[in-house]
């Protein structure tokens, strides 16, 4: 595999970052992923928007002279991508320097880049996911896409052990996001998601969903959703890069309607996939 290192492409055998990168040491950067259709990086001015107001909010200066679209599409092409599904990662550190919690004064951003093959969940997709519901134990900059990620990592692995596909965050008795994901539940035909906030990541796959719900005349409410109304969800679904629109069929013990997607959940998939070769076509 070929990756980017500091303004090299190199094999990743051979990437060596230092000991005293604060990435390592203090979790002191920020990423993003993309998803790669065929080439086509997704809604990637929106990605580095967010790549840009997350380093902005970490103080992290951005890297002078650093093209990441044209790192991943370069990355892309040497890794045989190019005309394949594939996730994109970038991440920046504050760079290496002493231990010390304070901002060094001198220190040079690390920039690393990787890109990988993927496969699209399509039975999950077809059938639907158990999540569970977690206590949200993140800081209070969720907004920020931080690679201090060890509560979600718990939250995620406590998923796993109970045989679900993702762990949805309740903080003040309001279901808020997933540990990977965002979330919104069906309540009387209205698509209910936690509004924009410090709380939740404004997820790029939830700015599709939600444009198109505009499109296809399926009313929204960004408003909190209270741990206690999600028993009366009719259907639920996760929004992400990997999962794209994800219906999800039980919540802890609870299944949903019949146990199967929902209706509008299955609208919103497919206007969402028809939006995925659409751009593909456009380029």
């Amino acid at each position: 595999m070929t990756v980017y290192l500091n303004g090299e492409f190199l094999p990743k055998d051979q990437a060596r970052i230092s000991p005293d990168d604060r990435a390592f040491l203090f979790a002191d950067g920020a990423y993003e992923v993309l998803r790669a259709y065929r080439g086509h990086l997704f809604r990637a001015c929106e990605h580095w928007d967010r790549f840009d107001c997350s380093l902005k909010a970490l103080r992290i200066a951005s890297p002078a002279n650093t093209d990441f679209a044209a790192i991943a599409s370069e990355l892309l092409k040497r890794n045989n991508l190019a005309d394949a599904e594939a996730i994109v990662y970038l991440q920046v550190s504050r760079g290496a320097a002493p231990r010390k919690h304070a901002f060094p004064a001198d220190a040079t951003p690390t920039v690393y880049a990787y890109v990988a093959p993927f496969a699209n969940p399509v039975e999950k997709w077809a059938a639907g996911v158990k999540v569970i519901t977690l206590p949200d134990q993140r800081w209070a900059r969720c907004d920020i896409k931080s690679i201090s990620l060890l509560p979600n990592v718990l939250a995620n692995q406590q998923a796993q052990e109970a045989g679900a596909h993702e762990a949805v965050l309740v903080r003040d008795g309001f279901a808020l996001e997933g540990s990977l994901s965002n979330f919104a539940v069906v309540l009387d035909g209205v698509l209910h998601t936690a509004p924009r906030s410090n709380y939740i990541l404004p997820g790029i796959t939830r700015l599709v969903a939600l444009g198109l719900c505009s499109a296809l005349g399926i009313p929204v409410k960004e408003f909190p959703v209270a741990e206690t109304d999600l028993k009366c969800a009719a259907e639920a679904m996760l929004f992400g890069t990997t999962n794209e629109v994800m219906p999800v069929v039980q919540i802890n013990d609870l299944k949903l309607g019949d146990g199967q997607p929902g209706p509008l959940t299955r609208q919103l998939q497919q206007a969402f996939r028809n939006y995925v070769e659409e751009c593909q076509r456009r380029g």
